[in-house]
């Protein structure tokens, strides 16, 4: 396996003053960044404007499980050319749980955010994904419940609605994925979603609630469904982060079970009193090397904090040109210190933003790009998400607690090149976001500087956006 020495990595770099650093142009393949890793980073650089900070609208509790960014793993905002869309659930008054949420299409318009279609009845329970193409057409990803209101864990219909911007009009049309047999789809689905723009497809993921093997749907280019079989995890994997490119589909996902370990599932009851205790320690990806195959090849373990009772967010997952998956994760080996205390002492707190490459099956690449500080100085890093520039480079937008040479201690939102993490600096937002979306290629915006932040800040239950504008310059 590849390694990049930390001598290499942590080499010095030129810094502007004001708020620029030294991002790698025309990164464009996993050679290019290996290759800059090696010889350390060119001296171009990047400014960040904020253009605006605002409100979306606010989120009312649905005490069904899942709030507005349950989804994380897939898209919620599409940027089209000036148009900026994201996907809302707003949560019904009366309403019964489970399934008691409608999706809202919300668009930006001169200086206010609009809802510009939404779902006549109460019939969702977790976020509906949303995705565009270079069309401008956009797709909101739906599971109504098929049962009456208040039912739990009840069968569902997957439903794809489709929007036409034309001549001042949004026009609205739903469609239905098609399924290979015998799917078991219910209000837990843990949906998965991507589109390929520039040929205009689309494949869609939905978890079998018996078997959790995840169903595959592709929508081609003439806007025909298609059953393109499924992915079976060696346990059952959620949150899926979806890429497709060129026909090939990349798949992100983390282990969802309940906790495996009978002694330490009895010690969290005594210490937390709470009956769910899922854990998330094992993180898999899954390669289908072609759409029209249906044949997905057997899912990569990528990392595991199994055996010191961890925890691990899948963040993201980006593919470049020469079909390298890129991938972003949160990584803490001991998720309650109660845990750490007892079964490993002596060890150290730490959560890390984890980068790696995998292509042609095999890891290429792997690197701590941020850690909880030793010293008390630096940066800690709790979310992030990739962000991709005009001109190709890759960056990564991360969250988290910066502590300063005098104790204070704020949080954050950062941005920094892939290749150069300590070449980063801070954004300047009045609210950094805590969890939030960016408009994404897997979701069908266009690699661009325009870059836009949604999601939540310290003032939830708002929901915000900003926007940023990247200037290269050398």
């Amino acid at each position: 396996m590849y390694r990049i020495p930390n001598s290499v990595m942590h080499r010095p770099t030129l810094i502007h003053l004001t708020m620029k650093h030294v991002p790698l142009r025309n990164f464009v393949s996993i050679k290019a960044i290996l290759l800059t890793l090696a010889l350390g980073v060119r001296a171009f650089g990047l400014e960040a404007t904020v253009l605006c900070e605002e409100v979306v609208t606010a989120y009312g509790p649905a005490n069904n499980g899942a709030g507005p960014l349950w989804c994380y793993g897939a898209p919620l905002l599409v940027r089209h050319g000036n148009q900026v869309s994201v996907s809302i659930i707003e949560t019904g008054k009366g309403v019964p749980p489970l399934c008691n949420t409608r999706w809202q299409l919300w668009q930006r318009g001169p200086g206010s955010w609009d809802v510009v279609a939404e779902e006549d009845e109460y019939r969702q329970r977790e976020p509906c994904l949303l995705v565009g193409i270079e069309t401008g057409e956009l797709f909101v990803s739906a599971n109504p419940s098929t049962k009456p209101p208040g039912t739990e864990y009840g069968e569902c219909q997957p439903v794809m609605f489709r929007f036409d911007q034309q001549n001042g009009r949004l026009t609205q049309a739903m469609e239905e994925p098609v399924w290979m047999e015998g799917t078991y789809f219910t209000d837990h689905s843990y949906r998965g979603i991507a589109a390929d723009s520039s040929r205009r497809e689309l494949v869609l993921l939905n978890i079998h609630a018996r078997t959790s093997a995840q169903f595959v749907s592709h929508r081609d280019s003439h806007g025909h469904w298609h059953a393109r079989g499924m992915i079976q995890f060696p346990i059952r994997a959620a949150y899926p982060q979806v890429a497709f490119r060129r026909g090939a589909v990349h798949v992100l996902a983390i282990g969802d079970i309940q906790e495996p370990n009978l002694e330490w599932r009895k010690l969290k009851f005594e210490q937390l009193g709470r009956k769910w205790d899922y854990v998330f320690r094992r993180l898999f990806y899954a390669f289908m090397p072609s759409i029209a195959d249906a044949s997905f090849r057997p899912p990569l373990e990528i990392d595991t904090v199994e055996e010191t009772a961890g925890n691990i967010t899948n963040l993201d997952l980006y593919v470049d040109a020469e079909g390298a998956a890129h991938l972003l994760y949160l990584k803490r080996p001991h998720v309650y210190s109660f845990l750490r205390d007892k079964y490993f002492p002596g060890e150290p707190f730490s959560q890390s933003l984890e980068y790696a490459v995998v292509h042609a099956g095999q890891v290429k690449h792997r690197h701590t790009l941020s850690r909880t500080p030793t010293t008390g100085k630096g940066f800690e890093p709790a979310f992030g998400r990739f962000h991709v520039g005009a001109r190709g480079s890759l960056y990564v937008v991360a969250a988290g607690r910066q502590t300063a040479t005098a104790g204070t201690t704020k949080f954050v939102n950062r941005i920094f090149p892939i290749e150069s993490p300590r070449a980063g600096f801070e954004i300047p937002l009045s609210h950094p976001f805590h969890r939030f979306f960016t408009n994404t290629p897997r979701g069908g915006s266009q690699p661009s500087d325009e870059l836009d932040l949604f999601g939540i800040a310290e003032d939830a239950p708002k929901l915000r956006y900003a926007h940023v504008r990247l200037d290269p310059w050398s």
